[in-house]
């Protein structure tokens, strides 16, 4: 255990947390909604740090991150816990472990030390902080990230930036990446598929970009719960305000845990998708879960050249000059070096 950063005591023993939006309120002996936070006396204890259920060394395309290093490896580590109750959660095994176990923490003891050098071992360019969500282990990837800097190594998070303006500004000073998952435009869906609200994760997309993390931003499609017209124009006109560069992921949605009534996601519908993102003004707009679309690739905005070309998380040839579109000289937008 440690001592959670981002709490606040107060009186007979309870404790608020401020690490994520849920701003829980927690009596002394009891968790908070993410079920890795305790009170203890009146003093919040993180039950996970150093606890990691996975590990696993990635393309950094599976995160996905396009505009990111492209075709290096990220080694990636979470701990079980999340602070969402997704109805169609692909890792729900790990990101509600401790709910369906009696509260049981489970993990390998590792140090944000042991975990560099894991990382160097696998010739990684990142560590990503992924598979669930690392808000939760916020104090743990804090610490890896810092150590991971001074070796050269890169920091990614795979997010659902349901975090507050503190902890999302402490994090910022030592992330390099972040893929945010835009799940809806509509609190309502936020509500009742996440346990959630919309407005902190638009919050976090702002506060990361203006901190100058590379943010790109997913959403994954969900056949009669976000994918009208509508809200997919809503969702490419507030990424275009907070910068046309952003890449967008539209992906496909498959049936799993508690959402197992609604069909996969037609391709027909990521290329809709994909459309409607490149016309509110997008200048990357990717199609995902469909290995071998054309949307996978990176077109230059300007002049439409294919800049990279991937099937599924492999990247088949990358054409980028320094950085540039090398048949017109457009900077492309990303981190390359």
């Amino acid at each position: 255990m440690k001592e959670a950063k981002f709490y606040e005591k107060l009186a007979d023993e309870k404790v608020q947390c401020h690490l994520c939006a849920h701003e829980c309120v927690i009596n002394p002996g009891k968790r908070g909604i993410c079920m890795v936070r305790e009170n203890q006396a009146g003093v919040l204890y993180s039950l996970v740090y150093g606890k990691i259920i996975s590990q696993s060394v990635d393309p950094i395309e599976k995160k996905p991150l396009f505009h990111f290093l492209p075709g290096t490896p990220s080694f990636s580590i979470a701990t079980v816990g999340c602070n969402f109750q997704c109805l169609h959660c692909q890792n729900y095994d790990i990101s509600q472990y401790p709910r369906f176990h009696e509260k049981k923490i489970i993990g390998d003891d590792l140090t944000p030390t042991e975990i560099v050098v894991r990382a160097q071992s696998s010739h990684s360019a990142s560590i990503a902080y992924t598979y669930t969500e690392p808000t939760i282990f916020s104090e743990f990837a804090y610490d890896t990230a810092v150590l991971a800097r001074e070796k050269g190594i890169r920091n990614v998070y795979v997010s659902n930036g349901f975090m507050t303006d503190a902890s999302a500004t402490a994090m910022a000073e030592v992330l390099d990446g972040d893929n945010i998952d835009l799940k809806s435009f509509s609190d309502d869906f936020y509500r009742k598929v996440c346990k959630a609200k919309l407005q902190p994760v638009l919050d976090t997309i702002v506060r990361m970009k203006q901190m100058g993390v590379w943010v790109e931003v997913t959403t994954l499609i969900i056949p009669g719960l976000n994918d009208s017209d509508s809200e997919l124009k809503e969702i490419a006109n507030f990424i275009k305000g907070v910068g046309p560069e952003i890449p967008w992921h539209v992906t496909a949605f498959y049936p799993t845990f508690k959402m197992l009534d609604r069909s996969p996601t037609s391709i027909t519908t990521l290329r809709r998708a994909r459309q409607i993102g490149l016309e509110a003004g997008l200048r990357y707009v990717y199609t995902g879960n469909i290995p071998g679309d054309p949307g996978e690739n990176t077109y230059c905005y300007d002049c439409n050249e294919l800049l990279i070309e991937r099937v599924g998380f492999t990247v088949r040839q990358n054409n980028l000059k320094d950085g540039c579109c090398h048949k017109c000289g457009a900077q492309i937008d990303g981190v390359w070096e």
